[in-house]
């Protein structure tokens, strides 16, 4: 891997994480100063979680500027592993059915980031 390919990854990763961590804490507040109820939080969290690995994975792609799909699919198991082992070996916890469902649609999501990131790119270089 090239280290161009190197550094888009790590951009879509430090996307991701600001993301989860800017909702993370919103969502804490929410929760907190508000009558909003956890069973809905379930659901809002998919989709933050969805939006976020998309926007990393689309930022990874047009960083790398070729092979988005692969791009994107590093930048959601890339992820996917580093929840795993915070899960795991924190929590002594594996992954429910549930959780790896999400995390298949994560990586989708990040893979289609990556894959609409690179085409992007390649549109604006091409009208130039």
């Amino acid at each position: 891997m090239q280290s161009k390919q190197f550094v888009a990854l790590m951009y879509g990763w430090i996307v991701i994480l600001g993301l989860i961590l800017i909702s993370s804490f919103s969502l804490a507040l929410l929760l907190r100063f508000s009558s909003f109820n956890e069973p809905a939080l379930s659901w809002v969290t998919l989709v933050i979680g969805l939006i976020s690995l998309f926007l990393g994975g689309l930022i990874a792609g047009m960083k790398g500027k070729a092979k988005g799909w692969l791009i994107g699919l590093i930048v959601g198991l890339g992820f996917t592993i580093f929840t795993f082992l915070v899960q795991y070996l924190g929590y002594q916890q594996s992954f429910s059915v549930e959780q790896s469902i999400h995390h298949l649609f994560y990586t989708a999501a990040a893979l289609f980031g990556g894959i609409i990131g690179v085409n992007s790119v390649s549109d604006e270089n091409s009208n130039a």
